[in-house]
């Protein structure tokens, strides 16, 4: 396979990139599902020859080249490595389900900001009955594979807000968008936790070591009870995302980009890797 470059003539860095969890290495051959087959084939119609990147957190992301493709089956060979594994935040994404549209757009939108790990709770005025975690998944994965990250956030099984709490790891800081009563702005409050956690933020910091979470409500808001016992746990930072009452799913971006910028890795700049390699 051609190594990559920036000059006249270059190869260019493959547009189809695809999450897969089987070991990767130079010259290995790789089977994929029938889905991802048929994407392959009937969806973005490539043939035998065709470039594209595959990765996992484990190894990173590989150049590969389609060996062979038919309905429902399709081989790989793995070339070299484009990027090594790195470290990422470790961001949880706390939130009641709101309707599918948005819920999915949650989902895509949370992969692109960071998230490790999406947990969807039931609250008092939770006005959706059931989530479809695949679907999440689904998402979530898809949306990876166009962001270039190397990870795919978590999708835990919905459970109910206390049954979250009452397992909740005492290491890992809550912060709850509370629409009501005593809050930080978000901003301030972030400063403060992160000198809390080890000092300010430079361009070269990596990730902080120290796990988060962040928690918003439904379209219907939490129950004045669940905010008050929220704001009785040690491990709990009530912030404040401004005066308009955002909708459940502008709230969770709005919180997760602020986040980002000041606890996570929003001062770092896309991959060295990717530089100068044009997509194609």
């Amino acid at each position: 396979m051609s190594e990559s470059g920036s000059g006249p003539g270059a190869a260019k860095r493959p547009a189809t990139r695809l999450y897969v969890e089987d070991n990767l290495a130079e010259g290995q051959t790789l089977g994929l599902d029938r889905d991802r087959a048929h994407f392959l084939r009937s969806v973005l119609r490539l043939a035998p020859g065709a470039k594209l990147a595959v990765f996992n957190p484990r190894d990173g992301e590989w150049l590969a080249e389609i060996d062979g493709l038919g309905k429902g089956w399709c081989s790989l060979v793995i070339g070299r490595q484009l990027r090594q594994p790195a470290p990422e935040p470790d961001l949880w994404l706390v939130f009641a389900p709101i309707k599918r549209a948005r819920i999915d757009f949650i989902a895509e939108k949370a992969t692109e900001l960071g998230c490790s790990l999406l947990q969807p709770v039931m609250t008092r005025f939770t006005a959706v009955s059931r989530v479809n975690e695949e679907r999440l998944a689904a998402n979530a994965r898809e949306a990876a594979e166009q962001c270039e990250r190397l990870t795919v956030p978590d999708v835990r099984p919905t459970r109910g807000l206390d049954q979250v709490l009452d397992d909740w790891p005492a290491e890992r800081r809550l912060i709850v968008c509370a629409e009501w009563g005593e809050a930080r702005p978000i901003a301030e409050a972030l400063q403060a936790l992160r000198a809390e956690a080890g000092g300010a933020a430079t361009s070269t910091a990596t990730p902080t070591a120290t796990p988060w979470a962040i928690l918003t409500g439904p379209e219907g808001g939490f129950a004045e009870s669940e905010l008050d016992a929220l704001r009785k746990l040690p491990f709990v930072t009530p912030v404040g995302l401004g005066p308009r009452i955002l909708r459940a799913d502008t709230a969770a971006l709005a919180a997760l980009a602020c986040w980002q910028a000041v606890l996570g890795d929003g001062a770092e700049r896309p991959p060295a890797a990717l530089a100068g390699f044009p997509a194609g």
